[in-house]
């Protein structure tokens, strides 16, 4: 009875150890499956990282820019305004207007677009607009830099064009100042001078615009 006894003892420790080992494994690959790798999680994350009900991303301009389907309108100057009027140009439509003697300003958000006519003895040319015009701007443009003169061809023909940077005025409602670039087309005829200035932020991409605007010039 007593050798019966161990026997039976000895086959019920061997199960208790076979049952526990078999518990442990099945608990280590349960946990396995349950889990991701994280390869997979990784992987998971660069595929969207939002949940599916959410909202794709919105896309927006850089700050500036002025957008593709722009419509432009002729501006003929006023008598009212100006004292030399033969000349029109293309400004784009829906941009706010404001006028003062000899000079009429188009500005939508951060762009502008500014033409002001003069009387002069003779037509600008690089040097003139080098010696006159950068330092005059110079002292009325805050951090103005990067001046750059030299002659382009549009449809009114061969003209003096300006690029230069300089800081905008603060906004008078969030107090922020733009780095604007800026570009002055100098127009002559008969002793009339018409000069047509584009700014907007350094960070826009705004050369087609500033091309149609330019290009637009004509004599009347």
């Amino acid at each position: 009875m007593a050798a019966h006894a161990r026997t039976s003892a000895v086959v019920g420790l061997a199960l208790v150890a076979s049952v526990t080992a078999a518990c442990s494994g099945g608990g280590g690959s349960h946990s396995a499956s349950s889990t991701p790798p994280p390869a997979a999680a990784s992987h998971a994350s660069a595929g969207g990282g939002s949940a599916p009900n959410s909202p794709a991303p919105t896309e927006s301009n850089p700050p500036g820019d002025i957008p593709d389907n722009q419509v432009y309108v002729a501006y003929r100057p006023g008598s009212g305004t100006f004292t030399f009027t033969g000349f029109r140009v293309k400004v784009p439509e829906g941009w706010a207007r404001t006028e003062q003697k000899n000079t009429t300003v188009f500005t939508d958000k951060l762009n502008t677009v500014r033409i002001t006519a003069a009387s002069v003895s003779s037509a600008p040319t690089v040097g003139s607009v080098t010696h006159t015009v950068v330092p005059q701007l110079k002292a009325q443009v805050p951090k103005f830099a990067q001046p750059k003169v030299t002659e382009v061809t549009r449809h009114a023909g061969r003209i003096v064009l300006l690029t230069y940077q300089g800081d905008s005025g603060k906004d008078p409602v969030t107090g922020k100042v733009v780095r604007d670039a800026s570009e002055r087309y100098a127009f002559y005829r008969s002793g009339h001078e018409v000069d047509l200035t584009l700014s907007g932020p350094v960070s826009a991409d705004n050369v087609d615009p500033w091309r149609i605007i330019s290009d637009s010039f004509t004599w009347k």
